[in-house]
C-alpha cells in the first residue's frame, strides 16, 4: 500500500515539474536569415503586446529577435500566420539575455509594454499609387487608422502612438503633377477635396491649408509623438515649415503668382532635417527642391543602387539600434518623387542611420523635437525599384523577408519600447 501511495506520489511530482517547466518556457522568434517571414514576425510581436503581455527585444541578438512567454495559443497564431520560431526552456533564456548582457557583446534587450496605435494621414479618396506603409500593415496584420486634414485640424492626433504621413505634398502644389496629369480625374477630384477642405476650415489657400496642417503634426511631435515619412511627404513637410508667410505656389496651384525671391525667404530654423535648400521653383518640373537626388545626378541604375545601415552601438544609442535592426546590412535601394537626400542638406544633428556612401547620399535619417521623435525614409517603395502612377501595388506575398520594408517595421514597434502603462 505504502509502495503505491509513494508511486502515485512520485507521478504527481513529475506532472508538477513538466507543467511548471512547460509553463517556464519561452517562445524565441528568431530574425536572421532563418526565419521564414520576417514582416509578419512583427504582426506577431504586435499582437502578443495587445494579449497584453510584455515582448522582449534583443537587439543585435539574431537579427534583432524577439522573445515572450510561451502558450499555446501564441504557438497556434504563429503556425497560422507562417511565422518560425523556438521554444526554449527558461534556462536557455537566462543564458541569451546573460550573453546580452555581456560588455563585449554590441547587443541589448529593449522591452516592449504596450502596442502602440498607429495613424496613417492619407487622403480618403482613391489614389492612383500604393503606400509602402499601409501595405506592409495590412500583410503583417497590424491595425491602424486613417487621418487626414480634418481630423488633424479637430486635435484628432494626441490618440495616437504613431503616425505615419503617406505620399503627400505639403506645399499646396497637388503633387506638381500638373504638367502630366491634370487631366486626369484623379488630379480633379484632388483639388476640389482640398479646396473644399480649406474653404471650410477658413483658408483662401489650400497651401495655407496644408501649413496649418503640418504645424499641427510638428505640435504632435513636440509633445512626445513618433512621426514617420517616406517619399514627398518627407522634404515637401520640411519645405512647408520652412516657407512659412512665404508664396511659392505658381498660379495654376493658387490662383496667384509665386514670390520669385522664394527661395531667399525661407527660415530653416523651422524645419526638422534640411538646412541651405532651394526650391524648383518651374511647376511643370515634377521635383520640389534641391534635397532630392535625382536619378540624373545619382549616376546609379537598378542593378548597383544599394544603400548600407550604419551599426549603432546596442547599450548606448538604443534608438538608432532599434530603428536599423536587420537581417542585412546592405539593402536594394529604390525610387521615388523624394528617392534620397543629399548630405550636405542634412542638418548635423539628424542622426543618418542608412546611406550610399559613394555617392554622398542619406537613404534613412532620424531626429528628435521636443519630447518626440521622426524617422525619414528616402523612396517609394522596397520592392519597386521604380513605381509609376497607376501601376498594381506591390504583393508581399513575394517578398516575405524584405530588409527594406523591415525598416518600415522598426518604426512601427519603436513606440512600444517608450510608452508606459497606464495605473489603474
Amino acid at each position: 500500500m505504502k509502495t503505491t501511495l509513494f508511486k502515485i506520489f512520485l507521478s504527481l511530482v513529475s506532472v508538477l515539474l513538466i507543467s511548471s517547466t512547460a509553463m517556464a518556457s519561452r517562445i524565441l522568434i528568431h530574425m536572421d536569415n532563418s526565419q521564414a517571414n520576417h514582416l509578419k514576425a512583427y504582426g506577431i510581436a504586435y499582437w502578443v503586446l495587445e494579449q497584453g503581455e510584455e515582448v522582449e527585444w534583443l537587439l543585435n541578438y539574431r537579427g534583432g529577435s524577439f522573445m515572450f512567454p510561451n502558450t499555446q495559443a501564441f504557438q497556434n497564431e504563429m503556425v497560422i500566420r507562417g511565422v518560425s520560431y523556438q521554444v526554449i526552456s527558461e534556462g536557455e533564456a537566462v543564458r541569451i539575455l546573460e550573453e546580452i548582457s555581456s560588455p563585449s557583446q554590441n547587443m541589448d534587450v529593449m522591452k516592449l509594454e504596450v502596442a502602440p496605435k498607429i495613424a496613417v494621414y492619407s487622403p480618403k479618396t482613391a489614389q492612383p499609387w500604393d503606400d509602402a506603409v499601409t501595405l506592409v500593415l495590412t500583410y503583417a496584420e497590424i491595425p491602424y487608422d486613417v487621418v487626414f486634414d480634418e481630423e488633424v485640424l479637430n486635435n484628432d492626433l494626441p490618440k495616437y502612438d504613431w503616425l505615419h504621413l503617406h505620399h503627400e505634398d505639403f506645399t499646396g502644389q497637388y503633387g506638381k503633377f500638373y504638367a502630366m496629369h491634370r487631366d486626369k480625374k484623379w488630379y480633379q477630384d484632388q483639388v476640389r477635396e482640398f479646396e473644399t477642405v480649406a474653404e471650410k476650415y477658413g483658408y483662401q489657400k489650400v497651401s495655407q491649408l496644408k501649413l496649418s496642417v503640418a504645424k499641427r503634426i510638428r505640435e504632435y511631435c513636440a509633445g512626445g509623438g513618433f512621426l514617420f515619412a517616406m517619399c514627398s511627404a518627407t522634404d515637401t513637410y520640411d519645405i512647408a515649415l520652412a516657407a512659412d508667410g512665404v508664396d511659392i505656389c505658381e498660379h495654376m496651384f493658387d490662383g496667384d503668382p509665386a514670390d520669385q525671391k522664394a527661395n531667399q525667404k525661407l527660415n530653416f530654423d523651422n524645419t526638422f532635417a534640411f538646412k541651405n535648400f532651394r526650391l524648383r521653383m518651374n511647376p511643370m518640373e515634377y521635383e520640389f527642391s534641391n534635397i532630392d537626388n535625382q536619378a540624373g545626378e545619382r549616376g546609379l541604375k537598378e542593378g548597383n543602387d544599394y544603400f548600407n545601415l550604419f551599426e549603432f552601438s546596442a547599450k548606448w544609442d538604443p534608438i538608432p539600434t532599434m530603428l536599423t535592426q536587420n537581417h542585412e546590412s546592405t539593402i536594394k535601394g529604390f525610387m521615388g518623387q523624394t528617392t534620397a537626400y543629399k548630405n550636405r542638406l542634412v542638418k548635423s544633428e539628424v542622426v543618418v542611420m542608412g546611406e550610399t556612401r559613394s555617392i554622398d547620399e542619406a537613404k534613412y535619417i532620424h531626429g528628435t523635437f521636443g519630447k518626440g521623435f521622426w524617422t525619414f525614409y528616402g523612396g517609394h517603395d522596397p520592392e519597386d525599384y521604380q513605381h509609376f502612377v497607376g501601376e498594381e501595388p506591390t504583393d508581399l506575398n513575394l517578398h516575405p523577408n524584405s530588409p527594406g520594408y523591415r525598416l518600415i517595421l522598426n518604426n512601427i514597434l519603436f513606440p512600444a519600447a517608450k510608452k508606459k502603462k497606464q495605473k489603474t
